[in-house]
């Protein structure tokens, strides 16, 4: 801090007022050491300094507090703290106190034990593999806070993503420049009907022209491209009813109102009022990953949900699953 002080009418003088801005936790941990063992010597060997160094640091400290903070009798009678060596020490062990405790916390922040997790995600990622993550972290790392946004629109959780609102994002499309991301599986579509309601084996995208058809909105992040990919096929689909939750849209299959196109992860696959059926001419597989902003350094337990995630999807890819009819 910069003080300026006149003399007479026309003379300036400028002095350096700093206080215990320069203050350094040497300066501390030297006063602390100095005072329970009573002598500079065995402080310097209990902070493993050399002796010379513990009375420049203390020497530095005296000038900063503008004052002795210890009575130094001579010979070898310990040196004793002034009222006002007193006064700081108290200060001074408050504030050691509290970088010990930061440090515990980063060590634990360092090795994912602690930290704040926001996930984006979609409506089939919350069913089938977030729950298998968040199960797996929570058992490693209890203490870590998980927050949760869900949205069907990739734009929509893109945007956060991009303003730093995620930490992390799955995602089922390429999110573009400004996103890093790692592949988890890749997601197949598949033709939900009732049991009996085509012969066993593939269905025909021909087959489904005479069927009304059951879809999840436009928006979502995968419709368009299941869409786009049946017009590709020589089908233009009648959707005669549309739900951004895929339990009502498989039971809406089961009552008989219409068929539907559905990646695999969207569905029940063990429920055993449905069929499952492949789909020809096969469509493009629905990608699943996990992104993050380009640039972000990841925290540890976001490092850590990335690995869990990395290794879920792929157990989750070779899973076994039902023969579809």
């Amino acid at each position: 801090v910069l003080a300026i002080s006149r003399r007479g009418d026309h003379q300036l003088g400028l002095c350096f007022v700093t206080g215990l801005r320069d203050l350094e936790l040497r300066h501390l941990l030297a006063l602390d050491a100095v005072a329970r063992e009573g002598t500079f010597g065995r402080a310097a060997e209990r902070l493993a300094y050399t002796q010379s160094a513990i009375s420049q640091q203390i020497a530095a400290l005296e000038r900063l507090v503008d004052g002795r903070v210890f009575d130094r009798p001579g010979g070898p009678r310990p040196v004793e703290l002034t009222p006002l060596g007193r006064r700081l020490l108290e200060g001074a062990r408050e504030l050691l106190g509290r970088v010990d405790a930061l440090d515990a916390d980063l060590e634990r922040f360092r090795t994912g034990q602690v930290g704040r997790l926001t996930i984006g995600t979609f409506q089939s990622t919350s069913a089938a593999l977030l729950p298998l993550l968040i199960a797996e972290l929570r058992d490693q790392h209890p203490d870590v806070e998980i927050n949760v946004v869900e949205s069907d629109d990739d734009d929509l959780l893109a945007s956060r993503l991009q303003r730093g609102e995620l930490d992390l994002s799955f995602t089922a499309t390429d999110l573009g420049p400004g996103f890093e991301s790692i592949p988890l599986l890749d997601d197949p579509f598949v033709v939900v009907a009732r049991p009996d309601q085509f012969p066993a084996g593939p269905v025909l995208v021909s087959s489904l022209a005479d069927e009304p058809l059951i879809g999840q909105p436009p928006h979502s992040c995968c419709q368009a491209a299941n869409e786009a990919a049946l017009r590709e096929r020589g089908l233009d689909p009648d959707y005669v009813f549309r739900s951004g939750d895929n339990t009502t849209v498989t039971a809406m299959v089961r009552s008989g109102l219409g068929v539907a196109v559905l990646p695999l992860l969207c569905v029940e696959t063990d429920d055993p009022r449905l069929a499952l059926h492949a789909i020809e001419p096969a469509m493009p597989d629905r990608p699943i990953g996990l992104a993050w902003r380009s640039g972000r350094t990841l925290s540890p337990v976001a490092e850590r949900f990335v690995e869990l995630a990395r290794v879920a999807g792929a157990e989750l890819a070779d899973r076994p699953v039902p023969v579809l009819a």
